[in-house]
């Protein structure tokens, strides 16, 4: 009833791994350079580890462990989709370190990878922090050009449209 006066407070999803966060226009993917799966951040991981990077539920955890789905309480939905064509690796060279359904809190680890087996193959690992339903919620800046820590630094900050 009185929405007009809640405050539109600040929200920021952290960093999923440490490394050089960079636009997705510069990712090597067209569909996600051409944000045709939503707006968002991608970070050249220098560690295998990929973290939570809210509080939230994990709603999804791809089968083949490339990605992850994640809905925080205020109800933001966003996924993490770990490499460049990794889907094609069917799982291999991943392990999943939180099933679908738990409540995770941000920084813990979600998915790690085989760093030796993707540079051995020659797999780009960037790796891309998506916000899906943003119709609901505005982006108030994004973390550019600069090196982020796993589950410390905010990379995206948002806040909810009235």
């Amino acid at each position: 009833m009185f929405e007009i006066f809640k405050k539109r407070s600040g929200k920021e999803l952290a960093a999923v791994t440490d490394g050089k966060c960079i636009p997705l226009e510069q990712v090597n993917d067209p569909a996600f350079a051409g944000k045709t799966m939503g707006d968002g951040i991608a970070i050249i991981p220098e560690k295998n580890v990929i973290v939570a990077p809210c509080d939230g539920v994990l709603t999804m955890v791809a089968t083949t462990r490339h990605a992850f789905g994640m809905t925080r309480e205020d109800g933001l939905e966003i996924m993490v989709h770990i490499g460049i064509d990794t889907v094609a690796l069917q799982g291999e060279g991943f392990t999943v370190h939180a099933e679908a359904g738990a409540s995770l809190k941000k920084g813990e680890p979600v998915i790690s990878y085989d760093e030796q087996m993707m540079k051995e193959r020659g797999i780009d690992m960037t790796t891309m922090l998506i916000l899906l339903n943003q119709e609901d919620y505005e982006v108030v800046e994004m973390q550019q050009d600069a090196h982020v820590q796993s589950g410390t630094d905010a990379v995206i900050k948002y806040r909810t449209k009235v």
